[in-house]
């Protein structure tokens, strides 16, 4: 039983690493496409585009034009 709570213990260390992994490997082709000067630009103009059509979305739904 003592082995139970041992492994228990252990659980939250395993979460945080497994979640940091998560994002370090999802965000590394990010982080390489944004050291190149246009990459860089397409990549922010993308992402305002996304934000404010998305922010257009939720206020055409929520009925706040």
């Amino acid at each position: 039983m003592s082995n139970f709570w041992i492994n228990l213990y252990k659980f939250p260390r395993f979460l945080i690493s497994v979640l940091i992994g998560f994002f370090l490997t999802t965000f590394q082709p990010i982080f390489k496409l944004l050291k190149n000067k246009k990459e860089r630009i397409v990549f922010m103009t993308i992402i305002v585009i996304i934000t404010v059509l998305c922010y257009r979305i939720i206020q055409i739904m929520t009925d706040n034009i």
